[in-house]
């Protein structure tokens, strides 16, 4: 293994499948880096890439990638910079066949290595027979009794597979689903030659890996303080700087759009995660000791991060076919809104005989119309009516039928908002974990096929201990004003599966002080009603000013089978920016 003393910067092309297609010539020629990564495999592309692989079987990886290094690789080759994506998503040997053709077509010559063994498929009936029940991570239930007939599981790779294909001398490295964070773990414990058991330095890594692993949303992106960024035009993509003992730097090229400061790093920090401490397969990165610090313009320090042995159990992240579902939106104008609502609600009912028809009937009413609207279009209300069911039939032809019938019987002044469609396949998730022992990746480099062996940690080491943070509660006292959070808070959410995390923060720990005593899980459930039916966790970051709210089944069975009109919580954030409350003046921005 390599040993280096010098930064090696790291920089990330994709956030997701269907990010920029040009990035990864943007960084390459922007300005100096190392490593080009690439983040394609959300919950949600897992299901995707199932539908493209059922239909042909030498699909199933981010084809988008091979457009990308279509333009790049050679200029990969000629500045000796080395690319590691999941792009392989469910068939990472296929994308590996694809771009040999690809370099062989271009008349280059790249050394492809690719990382195996994260698909669970082929052995599940036999790790089920040998014991493992595989358990709902929220709910508790066993795969056998979930009714899901399972179509995609993946198990979470960390990062030694990476290492040894760079070791190795790999151009490109391949992967399936390893953790996002493996991603830049990966080419920073290759380059300095870290031990497995030097926490400190791969959390700092898993850090840096995971602030920079959703592209341009380290740079500006979804940024709640948008008037802060100079220019969303071409967007920079995030660098990491990484240095021998974890500490890092983020930044991005000059001469690009976007903005990399501290609250743009926080947002990151604190997007689609739950607890402090932070597990990635090889560690655990404790979010409570980071410490950030703006040491230059676009340029962010991110030190001080303590790390521990990582859990014996990898997440799984299993798909299910759980039936079908459909929906079909109504517009309706005019006054009285909701009672109309409700009539065509009792009516649709009683026309498919009860709530019973279905295995089941969701119905979602948004008052959405103004009072005196300027346009048509200001004077709409909307509802939602959606289902779900075994029979596709039922929930296709049959329950667009009979909301098709009420056109000309029913309310005045309603529309339907999109023609009706057949039903879709409802693709469930269920997360789910795995002992390591039964985990046994295969990485492919030069003509070999060699075992990694997942971390599995059975020493003794030093247990982490938060530290202590006193609560200023110096905002006490103040006038207030009632006024949108969002004049004091920034925040972002996302989804984890069938579940979704908000984080807000302040601009220091006054703030903190204020959002730490006002806003309780219950305060949260009552500006949020649409989670108040849902277990919600509150967890502080004292350090970043700031809490984390994970709300479990926020999204119901996840982001593929979910009716909402938001199913990845992207907005949720933004939304609770918007409730007004009595702020402390001392807390508002300028």
């Amino acid at each position: 293994m390599t040993q280096n003393t010098s930064p090696v910067r790291i920089a990330n092309m994709s956030g997701f499948y269907g990010d920029r297609l040009k990035a990864p010539l943007e960084m390459l020629e922007g300005g100096p880096i190392d490593y080009l990564t690439g983040d394609y495999l959300a919950e949600l592309t897992m299901a995707i890439l199932y539908k493209v692989k059922s239909q042909k079987p030498d699909g199933g990886y981010a084809a988008t990638f091979l457009k990308q290094m279509e333009m790049a690789m050679g200029l990969c080759m000629d500045k000796g910079v080395k690319v590691v994506v999941n792009a392989g998503g469910l068939n990472p040997g296929g994308l590996a066949k694809a771009l040999e053709g690809l370099a062989e077509t271009l008349q280059i010559h790249p050394k492809i290595a690719y990382l195996e063994g994260d698909d669970l498929m082929p052995q599940l009936g036999a790790l089920q027979k040998e014991g493992l029940v595989f358990t709902h991570l929220d709910r508790g239930t066993p795969l056998t009794e979930s009714g899901l007939i399972p179509v995609s599981a993946n198990a979470y790779l960390g990062c030694w597979g990476i290492v040894e294909a760079l070791n190795r001398g790999a151009d490109i490295v391949l992967t399936g689903r390893v953790a996002d964070t493996s991603l830049v773990m990966g080419p920073a414990a290759h380059h300095f030659g870290w031990e497995k058991d030097n926490w400190d330095a791969l959390a700092g890594a898993a850090v840096a890996g995971h602030i920079i692993e959703c592209g341009g949303q380290a740079s500006g992106g979804n940024y709640s303080y948008f008037e802060e960024v100079p220019s969303f035009s071409k967007v920079g993509f995030p660098i990491a700087e990484i240095m021998a003992e974890g500490n890092s730097v983020i930044t991005k090229h000059p001469n690009t759009g976007g903005l990399i400061s501290v609250g743009t790093v926080t947002a990151q920090l604190l997007y689609e995660i739950n607890a402090p401490d932070y597990k990635t397969p090889d560690v655990v990165a404790h979010f409570g000791s980071i410490q950030l610090e703006q040491i230059g313009e676009d340029r962010v320090q991110v030190r001080g991060v303590k790390g521990s042995p990582a859990p014996q159990e990898a997440k799984v992240t299993l798909n299910g076919m759980g039936g079908y579902q459909n929906s079909m939106t109504f517009y309706m104008a005019g006054l009285d809104n909701a009672r109309k609502a409700e009539i065509l609600k009792n009516t649709f009912l009683e026309s498919v005989g009860g709530e019973k028809a279905f295995q089941d009937v969701a119905m979602e009413f948004w008052d959405t119309a103004q009072v005196n609207p300027q346009s048509n279009e200001q004077a709409m209300a909307q509802l939602k009516i959606s289902v779900n069911d075994p029979d596709a039939k039922k929930a296709g032809k049959f329950f667009t039928s009979k909301l098709i019938e009420l056109a000309l019987c029913q309310v005045p002044g309603f529309c339907l908002a999109q023609p009706p469609g057949p039903a879709k396949p409802r693709i469930v998730h269920f997360p789910t974990l795995i002992p390591k022992q039964h985990l046994k990746p295969v990485l492919h480099v030069n003509g070999e096929a060699v075992e990694i062996t997942e971390m599995q940690f059975e020493g003794e080491s030093t247990p982490y201990v938060s530290p202590t943070f006193s609560i200023d509660l110096s905002y006490q006292g103040q006038d207030t004003q009632p006024l949108p959070l969002g004049k004091a808070f920034a925040a972002r959410s996302g989804d984890k599966g069938g579940n979704a995390n908000l984080g807000i923060w302040g601009r220091d720990a006054q703030a903190y002080g204020f959002l730490h005593d006002f806003l309780t899980v219950e305060k949260f459930k009552e500006l949020i009603p649409d989670a108040r039916d849902c277990e919600v966790i509150r967890y502080e970051f004292p350090n970043l000013h700031g809490l984390n709210f994970y709300m479990i089944g926020f999204l119901g069975d996840g982001v593929a089978a979910s009716h909402k009109m938001d199913a990845q919580a992207k907005t949720t954030g933004e939304y609770l920016r918007m409730k007004v409350v009595d702020l402390p003046v001392g807390l508002l921005r300028g």
